[in-house]
């Protein structure tokens, strides 16, 4: 059974930083496109960032790019997540979320097929 497990979730305060780390079990992913999404209370799932099979191409939503920096170790099938300078309006429960490289839409929720259960991001003081 494939999963996706996250972790590195917690509370910091606004201007700090959190690494977020995803680690897929049951196959590689090695050739997969790594996306995370993150939900606000009463919100929809939103993109977050993704990245390629390669670690060559990535994407990032708007309000976040400078901020935040998504990688991979292939060699480890892991993916991170580096969130710096935190604000309380990027809390959430960050998903880790994988598919096929392929020509589905990268920021929609409905392109990727593995999904984490999820770690909660808390930005306050």
């Amino acid at each position: 059974q494939v999963q996706l497990v996250e972790s590195g979730g917690g509370l910091v305060a606004p201007g700090g930083s959190l690494n977020l780390s995803c680690a897929p079990s049951g196959r590689t992913f090695s050739t997969y496109v790594m996306g995370w999404f993150r939900q606000a209370p009463g919100q929809e799932r939103e993109f977050v960032a993704c990245i390629s099979w390669s670690g060559v191409t990535t994407r990032y939503e708007d309000s976040v790019k400078g901020r935040f920096t998504i990688s991979r170790d292939s060699a480890k099938n892991t993916v991170f997540l580096q969130m710096d300078s935190l604000k309380p309006e990027d809390t959430g429960v960050y998903y880790c979320a994988s598919r096929p490289s392929d020509s589905r839409i990268y920021y929609y929720v409905a392109s990727y097929d593995y999904w984490g259960q999820g770690t909660q991001v808390t930005v306050s003081s």
